[in-house]
């Protein structure tokens, strides 16, 4: 795709056409787009407050930070495996930070932006690759940021079933703003291949369930790009199960945010699910056991480096007026994360062998009782090592 066409920020619908180009309130040199395309957006922008668009900011340059540490652990044997994140700042913090503290999200393995807005510790992150934990963190101490799905497209299915749940319970359209809840799930361009997230589509579309599903379309199902997974734009797919669909420039964290509290707030309201697709980019290798230059271009990859969302959202901050001090004080703050991520994440210690039996269920259960004996005993057999 070339950078012309994500455009100047016509909102497809269900009705639309799907050469339309996506929602887009901030080109790539960070100039607001005012026009009769983004009229419906830009009042939700302009009620935003510095602080809050500082913040949008701070997260992507935290987030980005962290993630180039850890792949430099997992470069140095810390971790045994580690899920870039680099290109899709954006897509993650805008429509993370239009949730409300209610809202549930389910996640796949790559938001890291979206847990540290909500609230996970970033070494948890490291716990759960380095092999020190199932799970990593408790979705009930952090803010309803369910565990990473690594089960491709999985985890729509676990927001599917929640969203049916809050519907069952009342717990939406009530009118009650601390009340009123809304399920959000995040998936790739390869998932929507996979049939749970069709089946996910066809129960929320048949229960209308208080939900959005984001896609966060990175161009590459590891080396399967997607115009081999489908030949229509992917955001029809909602379209086609009866579920209201916008494709967005999820390289503009703005168009994010915006696009996502007014579909959150229509699902909550009992508008039934929606769904958007967020056109952005892995800069990145899909995890650091691939090589992303055995199947794609150089060219390609810098048309879309070009449309960083951070330089993109730099650029806006400053013509506002933001000081250079500002933008100093986050990179010290990004790298004060990073020693201190790369500190604990030396210090983890290995951990016990009843960890992989804790939590496995929620209550004791017989047969995880009996195969923690079984281990222990079979330990114990070797006696005493130095």
């Amino acid at each position: 795709m070339s950078s012309d066409a994500m455009g100047h920020g016509v909102r497809p619908t269900a009705e639309s056409d799907p050469g339309a180009a996506p929602v887009q309130l901030l080109d790539t040199a960070g100039v607001l787009q005012v026009s009769d395309a983004t009229a419906e957006f830009l009042p939700v922008i302009e009620a935003l407050s510095d602080d809050t668009l500082r913040s949008f900011h701070r997260d992507m340059v935290l987030t980005r930070r962290f993630d180039d540490e850890a792949g430099n652990l997992q470069r140095q044997g810390q971790l045994a495996l580690w899920v870039p994140s680099h290109g899709q700042e954006a897509a993650q913090v805008g429509s993370a930070r239009a949730t409300r503290p209610q809202d549930h999200l389910f996640p796949s393995y790559r938001e890291h932006a979206v847990g540290m807005v909500r609230g996970i510790d970033p070494v948890d992150v490291v716990r759960l690759l380095r092999g020190n934990t199932h799970g990593g963190w408790d979705p009930a101490e952090r803010q309803n940021f369910h565990l990473y799905t690594l089960v491709i497209g999985s985890q729509t299915l676990h927001a599917t079933g929640y969203a049916m749940g809050v519907a069952i319970d009342g717990d939406y359209a009530t009118g009650d703003p601390e009340r009123d809840t809304a399920v959000i799930t995040y998936f790739g361009d390869g998932a929507t291949s996979q049939g749970d997230v069709n089946e996910a589509f066809i129960f929320a579309a048949s229960f209308q369930t208080p939900q959005v599903f984001f896609l966060q379309n990175n161009q590459w199902a590891i080396s399967v790009p997607v115009a081999t997974q489908s030949r229509t734009p992917l955001y029809l797919r909602g379209t086609g199960f009866g579920i209201p669909s916008t494709q967005i420039d999820g390289n503009d964290v703005l168009a994010s945010y915006a696009v996502t509290l007014r579909d959150m707030d229509a699902a909550r309201a009992g508008g039934g699910p929606r769904f958007i697709e967020a056109m952005t980019y892995r800069i990145g290798a899909h995890t650091t056991s691939d090589d992303p230059t055995k199947y794609r271009t150089d060219d390609e990859l810098q048309s879309w480096v070009a449309r960083d969302p951070i330089v993109r959202f730099e650029l806006f901050l400053r013509s506002r007026g933001e000081s250079d001090a500002f933008f100093a004080s986050i990179e010290e703050e990004a790298n004060d994360l990073a020693e201190d991520v790369r500190k604990r994440t030396l210090a983890l210690e290995k951990p016990d062998n009843d960890s992989m039996f804790r939590h496995v269920y929620s209550e004791r259960h017989p047969r995880i009782d009996e195969q923690r004996e079984w281990l222990s005993n079979y330990e114990s057999s070797f006696g005493e090592t130095s």
